[in-house]
């Protein structure tokens, strides 16, 4: 793991001390530069969590990836700056009611002298961790009890929308495998259902999903439609870096 070229990659020139402050700089800088995308899954890429190979995607190809590999990334990072850190197992909320099952998704928990709920795998995730012993709102988002459970939820609009619920039980990396694999083949996971590529920026959003590119700054949102490949490929490039020259055969 090359530290240095991972922080290059997410633009950070912070300090490296293990702290809270660092943690919030590394979490947000890596939204405001790393997008959250399912390309490899429409492209029949299969996903390779191995650290090595997460590595080589994110930082050296200059791709982005879902939470599997996204938190998992960081995860080693955090590690090696020498953060202690867990692997949590969520669920998450489902629109016609209920949650997905375990290790639906991925989010870390960093040690310090306070836990601090660390995520940025999940889209459009709160900006910088949330504090395990502060129950309640933090901007935008709240952080709440449901029985054993901690629940996540955004602000939308006037009314609280779940995210994602998950208990502080560690788990190891290997046992995110099963989902991993799931949300790549199965055709009832969102992500076999359409191409996605999103990411933060100090403004707002963001977002091109299938053919439909989403601009939002300061809460205004904008749309329009993707009608070429070239258009589509140039929009790829100009918003996210991303260049894939066997982009063609998915769009």
């Amino acid at each position: 793991m090359n530290i240095a070229a991972y922080l290059q990659r997410i633009q950070y020139g912070g300090a490296g001390a293990v702290t809270v402050e660092t943690l919030k700089n590394l979490q947000k800088s890596h939204l405001l530069t790393v997008p959250f995308e399912n390309l490899d899954i429409h492209l029949g890429k299969p996903i390779n969590l191995a650290v090595g190979a997460l590595f080589t995607k994110i930082v050296e190809q200059q791709r982005g990836g879902f939470c599997y590999e996204l938190n998992g990334l960081l995860a080693e990072v955090l590690r090696q700056l020498g953060f202690e850190v867990s692997l949590l197992s969520a669920q998450v909320a489902r629109k016609q009611g209920g949650f997905g099952e375990d290790f639906d998704h991925l989010v870390l928990l960093v040690h310090l002298e306070e836990d601090w709920l660390v995520d940025v795998g999940f889209g459009e995730s709160f900006p910088e961790p949330l504090s395990l012993s502060r129950e309640g709102v933090h901007g935008g988002y709240r952080l709440s009890h449901d029985g054993s459970y901690w629940l996540v939820q955004a602000l939308k609009k006037d009314h609280w929308q779940t995210q994602f619920r998950f208990t502080p039980e560690p788990h190891q990396f290997s046992e995110f495998q099963r989902m991993c694999i799931y949300h790549q083949t199965s055709p009832e996971s969102k992500f076999t259902q359409r191409r996605l590529c999103s990411r933060a920026t100090w403004e707002g959003r963001i977002t091109l999903v299938d053919r439909r590119l989403i601009l939002t700054r300061w809460g205004d949102r904008q749309e329009r439609r993707i009608s070429t490949e070239q258009e589509y490929r140039q929009a790829l490039a100009h918003y996210f870096c991303i260049n894939i020259p066997e982009m063609g055969r998915i769009y």
